[in-house]
């Protein structure tokens, strides 16, 4: 194949030198092989210039922050005080995604603190949950099985939800008082 033919290989990035031992990161570098064009010229010698007086701000990419949809927050609210999981709430149709209600608590303090007033009552609607499965009659032994299952998965979610109201209790308590007598071997004067 003629050398104008091959196809263009280009290696971009920074490249890496051993010298003594040590690793010297050089800067990027175009190399192409085959006919220069317009796009493969080589501009990293041009050094860049600082920003002046004049130039423009940069702004941020992306959607400028939306406020939260009132008919979004009070319906979340509300799903989240029956003990439900947010993203099952995102899942449904015409609902927003997840990581644009965590975006919203990002934004709005009021609403993240709504957001978390109302996982605590969600909590207590699932404590709620394990004392009706615990009474209610089982008609067999399976069904003993996958009450407790229930039961106990709902427990240990709430000690990690909530660890100050439904986790076990582990505390130190120390009753005496320390003495230390240190003896150096040094003469009383």
């Amino acid at each position: 194949m003629p050398r104008s033919q091959k196809p263009s290989s280009k290696k971009s990035g920074n490249s890496t030198k051993i010298k003594g031992g040590d690793i010297v990161v050089l800067p990027s570098t175009s190399i192409s092989v085959g006919p220069p064009s317009a796009k493969s010229a080589d501009t990293s010698a041009a050094p860049l210039s600082p920003p002046t007086g004049s130039a423009p701000v940069k702004r941020k990419v992306g959607r400028p922050p939306e406020p939260v949809p009132e008919h979004h927050a009070a319906d979340l609210i509300a799903w989240l005080s029956n003990g439900k999981p947010l993203r099952e709430w995102c899942r449904q149709e015409g609902k927003p995604h997840f990581t644009a209600v965590y975006d919203w608590m990002d934004k709005d303090e009021e609403f993240a603190l709504r957001i978390a007033r109302a996982r605590e009552d969600g909590h207590d609607v699932i404590a709620d949950q394990c004392v009706t499965l615990a009474d209610t009659q089982p008609l067999d032994q399976v069904e003993v099985a996958w009450r407790r299952l229930q039961v106990e998965t709902r427990l240990k979610l709430l000690a990690k939800w909530n660890p100050k109201k439904y986790g076990d209790r582990q505390q130190l308590e120390h009753g005496g008082g320390v003495i230390l007598n240190v003896i150096t071997g040094v003469p009383d004067a």
